[in-house]
């Protein structure tokens, strides 16, 4: 097997390992005490998704993708209930975007929501700011500042 042959599969094995290690580490190691914030809320993991959804929607931002980490899982044999989507702004993503082209590293912003080991439903995400800050552009952090207050207003009106 030639040299880039070899490279060309141990990439694409690092990546697939990346990716289940992602996937199951989402969904297992967050809890209330995990990075980042988290929110206890009330009802089902989908009701607070189809609330989410709405409270984006509402708050000037979008859903701009899923990723349903609880079927992937399944496919495993492992049974978690845990649910992602992808929020953002196009307005300020295009102020980011135009400071940073690098920021799609981290937006949209992920926002997890699970069943704890204890039943709980959680609301979990990493602030921007604290994603964003490593771009050490003072555009990027004010927009990251008030993405922050959005989630964290949007997030607050799911809690108990």
């Amino acid at each position: 097997m030639s040299r880039n042959a070899r490279f060309s599969r141990n990439i694409g094995l690092a990546i697939a390992l990346t990716g289940m290690l992602g996937f199951a580490g989402s969904a297992l190691a967050a809890t209330p005490a995990g990075p980042g914030v988290q929110v206890v809320v009330k009802g089902s993991v989908n009701d607070a998704v189809s609330q989410l959804k709405k409270l984006v929607a509402g708050g000037g931002m979008m859903v701009m993708g899923e990723l349903h980490q609880g079927k992937v899982m399944a496919m495993t044999g492992l049974s978690v209930e845990s649910e992602t989507i992808f929020v953002g702004s196009p307005t300020a993503g295009k102020k980011l975007f135009s400071a940073e082209p690098g920021v799609g590293l981290v937006v949209p912003v992920r926002i997890n929501v699970y069943k704890d080991a204890q039943g709980q439903t959680v609301v979990s995400y990493i602030p921007p700011s604290q994603q964003l800050g490593a771009f050490h552009d003072a555009q990027v952090d004010m927009i990251a500042k008030m993405l922050d207050e959005n989630l964290q207003k949007m997030v607050g009106m799911l809690g108990m």
